[in-house]
C-alpha cells in the first residue's frame, strides 16, 4: 500500500473527505442521484465530495448539522464508507434506502425502519464472528419511530435480511431461469421467521457500528411487495424526510441526556 491509500491519512481514499466535510450524523442511501432528493429537503447544503460511486454533502435541517454520503449497491461498498466516515468523525449513521416488502399488510410507499437484520451479506463476516448479532441502535430506532410518527407516514419495525445478490440472493431467477440452492423457498423461509423486508445494506451497516461503539439504523421504502408481485418506486422521499428528521430528533435526545446527565435516551426523558 503506498501513502495516498493509507486509511489513516487525513482526506480519506475512497470518499475523498476530511475532518471537516462531514457532520457526526451522516445519511447512507445507495443511489448517488439520491444525495440531491435528501439535500433537497434541508435548510442549506453544500456538495463536498465525489468519487466514484461515493457522493458527499453537508448542510443542515431544522438547524441540526447532516451530512449524506452515497454508497453504491450492496455491503462491501457500504463498510468502506462507514471505515472512511468514522476516520473522520462521523459518530451516527442512517441508512436511506429501498427494499422489497415479504409481510402481508405491506404496502408501496410504506416504510420499514430495521431493528436488527439477518446476516445473509458476506462483509460483516470478516470483520466478527458469523453469530454475532446485527442489531440497530435503539436511540436511532426510537427517532426513526418517532420521526415517521411526526410526518404521519405508514411504517413497520423489524427486522430486515441483508443479501449480496439483488436476483438469485433474494429469491429471484437468475439469468435464464438459473435458481441457486434453497432459493425458490428463501422468501418463504424469511416470512415464516417474521422478517419484514429484504435489501442489501443494513446488516453490514449495524454489524460494524455495533462493532466499533457507533450508532446506526436503516428506514427503507418499500419499493416491492414480494407476495403481490407490485413494484412502483414510491416512497423514497418519505424515507429521506423521516431519516432527515430523525437525525434532528437525535441531537435534541443527545441535549437532553446531557442535560438530566443520563448515558442513555429513556421514556423517562421529554423532549418537550
Amino acid at each position: 500500500m503506498n501513502d495516498s491509500e493509507d486509511p489513516n491519512d487525513e482526506v480519506q481514499y475512497h470518499l475523498a473527505v476530511g475532518p471537516e466535510d462531514v457532520a457526526d450524523a451522516v445519511l447512507l442511501p445507495g443511489n448517488p442521484e439520491r444525495v440531491d432528493k435528501i439535500t433537497a429537503l434541508w435548510d442549506s447544503y453544500e456538495e463536498r465530495a465525489e468519487h466514484r460511486e461515493f457522493r458527499t454533502a453537508t448542510g443542515t435541517y431544522e438547524d441540526t448539522p447532516i451530512s449524506v454520503t452515497s454508497t453504491g449497491i450492496g455491503s462491501p461498498s457500504a463498510a468502506i464508507a462507514v471505515e472512511e466516515l468514522a476516520r473522520v468523525g462521523a459518530d451516527t449513521f442512517v441508512r436511506v434506502g429501498s427494499c422489497g416488502a415479504i409481510q402481508p399488510g405491506m404496502d408501496v410507499g410504506d416504510l420499514v425502519i430495521t431493528d436488527g437484520a439477518v446476516r445473509q451479506e458476506g462483509t460483516s463476516a470478516e470483520y466478527v464472528r458469523e453469530d454475532y448479532p446485527a442489531v440497530a441502535d435503539r436511540e436511532v430506532v426510537s427517532a426513526l419511530v418517532a420521526a415517521a410518527e411526526r410526518l404521519g407516514y405508514d411504517y413497520h419495525v423489524g427486522l430486515t435480511m441483508s443479501a449480496d445478490s439483488f436476483y438469485t440472493g433474494q429469491g429471484r431467477a437468475g439469468f435464464e431461469g438459473f435458481r441457486a440452492a434453497g432459493s425458490e423457498s428463501l422468501i418463504e423461509d424469511l416470512r415464516e421467521a417474521n422478517v419484514k423486508n429484504v435489501e442489501m445494506e443494513a446488516a453490514a451497516l449495524l454489524t460494524l457500528a455495533t462493532v466499533y461503539g457507533l450508532r446506526a439504523g436503516a428506514v427503507c421504502s418499500v419499493y416491492a411487495n414480494r407476495i403481490t408481485g407490485e413494484f412502483r418506486t414510491e416512497g423514497e422521499s418519505r424515507a429521506a424526510e423521516t431519516a432527515s428528521l430523525a437525525v434532528h430528533l437525535l441531537a435534541r435526545m443527545d441535549e437532553v441526556k446531557r442535560e438530566a446527565d443520563a448515558d442513555c435516551w429513556h421514556p423517562g426523558l421529554s423532549l418537550d
